[in-house]
């Protein structure tokens, strides 16, 4: 098993607004990726929300999904991600950690991470997408690093682990720019609009 753990808790400081309840060609900017978790081959989907959780949750539809609440969430992302841990199944063989603002995010990237983390590349237990030479999201840990990403702290998310751990990574080259693109500004949100749409 998979087990995807989606981060939803921040401020979306920079956006002046809850940015995952945007509108993105019809639903929430969250839907989007909750609906792409769910068509993925992951065995479980963790939705760790913070701020506005309660606002957050009466706009998405999201019956299968483990909702976990971070009380702590303005000390950072590693506090989202140790409550996303705790709650995943103990026997999963991997934690996909997902950003909650890339609505581009598609089934097939993260069916091709699982099937790279599957094929056995040995000592390969980080698989992480890249466009171009850049790394994006999300990437996907495994489960050997659950003590680990219980110790971080502060908002590092995984990039401790990822500085800490180079010669365990595999990149995975990804067709489009869909896993580099995250939501955090107006300008973010008016660029990468899709131009069928139009903000509301």
């Amino acid at each position: 098993m998979i087990s995807a753990i989606v981060l939803a808790a921040g401020e979306s400081r920079r956006m002046g607004e809850t940015k995952l309840i945007l509108d993105w060609q019809g639903k929430p900017i969250l839907q989007h990726v909750l609906d792409a978790m769910r068509d993925s081959p992951v065995g479980e989907v963790i939705l760790v929300l913070g701020h506005e959780a309660e606002r957050i949750q009466g706009r998405i539809q999201a019956p299968e999904v483990k909702i976990v609440i971070n009380p702590d969430y303005r000390e950072g992302m590693s506090t989202s991600l140790r409550r996303g841990i705790l709650a995943a199944d103990p026997d999963t063989q991997a934690f996909l950690v997902v950003l909650a603002d890339q609505p581009g995010i598609n089934p097939q990237i993260i069916a091709e991470l699982i099937l790279n983390f599957h094929q056995g590349y040995p000592g390969k237990n980080i698989i992480v997408p890249d466009f171009r030479g850049r790394r994006g999201h999300p990437v996907l840990f495994g489960a050997k690093y659950r003590e680990e990403i219980l110790g971080l702290k502060g908002d590092v998310g995984g990039r401790k682990i990822l500085a800490e751990h180079p010669e365990d990574i595999l990149t995975v080259e990804m067709n489009g720019d869909d896993v580099l693109v995250d939501i955090d500004t107006p300008e973010d949100y008016k660029r990468h609009l899709p131009s069928s749409a139009s903000p509301k």
